[in-house]
């Protein structure tokens, strides 16, 4: 991938007039001090993420990528900044509205899925609705409907050690999707996975995007998501260091960042 010039703007995406701001981030910064050791995770963070955008985080691994999402998906709060999400300031919070947010707004897709391992997928998926007040017949459909639509409809009472890398990542989406959450926050969701299961996985996010509008933010390596996102984020030392919409990016064969 050629590099972007350091001096590029911030783009926005060409509709913007049109949809809404769901995630913005003020003057977002994150300290962590042992002793005298000062180390910055996020400098200072100035970002804003539309309704429906599949945005691409980049960078070298300890740039500032899990960090950044810890911050923007309200499982870590900055030392200085603010975060909202929906307009709503996620610092004034109490514990149990964050514990609402996190489970009605937001879904979490991990690299290592994550999944329990003594309950099958449907039970996995289930599981978050018990918190979200869903009954449990209206559960026990929905999870069969999400298995269904990431391809695993024959694999509800599959436990995850029945199952591979790629299956167990898309149990991990459906659980994502349990609460019919607006945003996806997926940290490295191809990384485990061979090039023919990562494609799968792109093409389940790509049509999450594109066909229930859900806002997806992804960090990863795989510079196949380059190629059905809306924005790509740079971050390095902290920083954002470049933003730029997918049109703007050029792509050589054999050149990665």
């Amino acid at each position: 991938m050629t590099d972007t010039p350091a001096h590029m703007p911030l783009s926005e995406p060409e509709d913007v007039v049109s949809r809404r701001v769901i995630i913005r981030a003020v003057g977002m910064q994150k300290v962590y001090q042992r002793g005298e050791e000062i180390t910055y995770a996020l400098r200072s963070i100035d970002v804003e993420v539309y309704t429906g955008e599949f945005i691409v985080v980049m960078g070298p691994s300890g740039s500032g990528k899990s960090t950044f999402f810890n911050m923007i998906g309200a499982l870590d709060s900055p030392s200085k900044g603010r975060v909202f999400i929906d307009e709503v300031d996620v610092a004034q919070l109490t514990a149990e509205e964050l514990a609402f947010l996190r489970c009605r707004k937001i879904g979490y897709i991990f690299q290592s899925y994550n999944l329990i391992q003594y309950m099958t997928a449907l039970e996995n998926v289930t599981t978050p609705m018990a918190f979200g007040g869903v009954m449990p017949d209206e559960a026990r459909k929905r999870g069969m409907d999400l298995l269904d639509l990431v391809g695993l409809s024959d694999r509800w009472f599959h436990r995850p050690i029945e199952m591979s890398g790629g299956q167990q990542q898309r149990v991990a989406i459906a659980r994502a999707l349990a609460n019919q959450p607006s945003i996806l926050l997926c940290d490295e969701p191809t990384a485990n996975l061979d090039h023919h299961t990562g494609d799968e996985i792109l093409a389940i996010l790509q049509r999450l995007n594109k066909e229930r509008g859900v806002t997806v933010i992804c960090a990863t390596h795989d510079h196949r998501m380059m190629n059905i996102c809306d924005r790509l984020m740079w971050i390095r030392d902290g920083n954002i260091e470049r933003i730029a919409r997918r049109d703007e990016v050029e792509v050589e064969v054999g050149s990665i960042e």
